[in-house]
């Protein structure tokens, strides 16, 4: 199949119940969208203006660069922010210095039981989920494994998979939930033929900057397919590429490389606060109600990889992610597509 332009790429697909109560939307093409703003722009450049008061928004890897500005921003704005560190006290420790109403909650991405007893604690919360958005990241320099597959792939991708199925009910019972996926242009160095299908233990392929990408083009075609599967309702998911931005992401790498890395940040990055502007546009921008499936660069739509396009790839990695996660799966809503 030839992967088709994702700007067109949203086809049917069906809830049970659980979603179709909530009635139909109609998308709106990714062509038809532009801002204002841009790569200077702000999360509070982006939200200014904005009364984000009786709305819940969850954000993973609150405790520092883009995640801590995303929840920053959306608590300002009056939304109650959930924010999801590794440990109780990292939370606390960001949730603290908000201003605004911020609860931290812990998620280990490479527990998913974590990513299960989270989503319970937002349930027993008693509210819809308005706002999601899957932050958390890291990159390794070295090869390590998580129950035998390749860490990039369990830490950014499969944990947040785990997390979105099962608050996916919660973010369905909003007026307009919003899902977004922090990708990365970094996709464009994932392997060239996609998706490690055959070996994702990464063995034959990995080296640090490929693994990353893998598993940044992992969370667009998870986008890409959640998408897909939320045509009809009033949810939405989008992917987004923040830029690179001066954070403690490379904090895994050997010393020389992570202070290489923040000596260009200062020189030629965003900052954090640069980085989480489009998370947050494309998470609270009234005129973005009703997109659905679209990669956002800069607060404005961008054209990815054809691998990021390919229906088929997302479609699989869906599948091949239930199965991998079987242990953990999430008893409803039931997507179907």
């Amino acid at each position: 199949m030839t992967p088709i332009d994702r700007r067109r790429f949203v086809q049917g697909g069906l809830l049970t119940a659980a979603g179709s109560a909530l009635g139909p939307v109609s998308t709106l093409a990714c062509d038809d969208i532009s801002s204002e703003f841009g790569r200077r722009s702000t999360a509070d450049d982006v939200t200014a203006g904005l009364d984000l008061t009786g709305k819940t928004a969850l954000v993973t890897g609150c405790n520092s660069g883009i995640g801590y500005e995303t929840m920053r921003t959306l608590a300002l704005r009056g939304a109650h922010v959930l924010g999801t560190a590794r440990t109780l006290e990292r939370g606390q420790e960001a949730c603290d210095r908000v201003e605004g109403q911020a609860t931290p909650l812990v998620l280990e991405l490479t527990e998913f039981e974590t990513a299960v007893q989270c989503a319970e604690q937002v349930r027993a919360m008693g509210a819809p989920l308005d706002i999601l958005i899957c932050n958390a990241g890291a990159i390794f320099d070295e090869l390590w494994h998580v129950n035998g597959i390749e860490a990039h792939f369990v830490v950014n991708h499969l944990g947040h998979f785990v997390l979105v199925n099962h608050l996916l009910a919660l973010v369905l019972a909003a007026p307009q939930g919003r899902i977004v996926l922090v990708g990365s242009r970094a996709h464009e160095n994932a392997p060239d033929v996609g998706i490690q299908f055959d070996d994702l233990s990464g063995e034959s392929w990995f080296a640090s900057q490929r693994a990353y990408g893998h598993s940044k083009l992992a969370n667009g075609l998870h986008s890409l397919e959640l998408a897909r599967r939320l045509e009809g309702t009033t949810a939405t998911s989008n992917a987004v590429h923040p830029g690179v931005v001066g954070t403690n992401i490379a904090r895994n790498l050997p010393a020389w490389q992570e202070t290489a890395f923040r000596l260009a940040g200062y020189l030629f990055l965003k900052s954090p606060a640069q980085g989480a502007a489009t998370s947050c546009y494309v998470a609270t921008n009234p005129d973005l109600q009703h997109v659905n499936g679209c990669y956002f660069s800069d607060c404005n739509p961008e054209t990815p990889s054809a691998n990021m396009r390919d229906v088929d790839m997302a479609a699989r990695l869906w599948e091949t992610s239930e199965e991998l996660t079987l242990d953990y799966a999430a008893d409803f809503p039931r997507l179907v597509g």
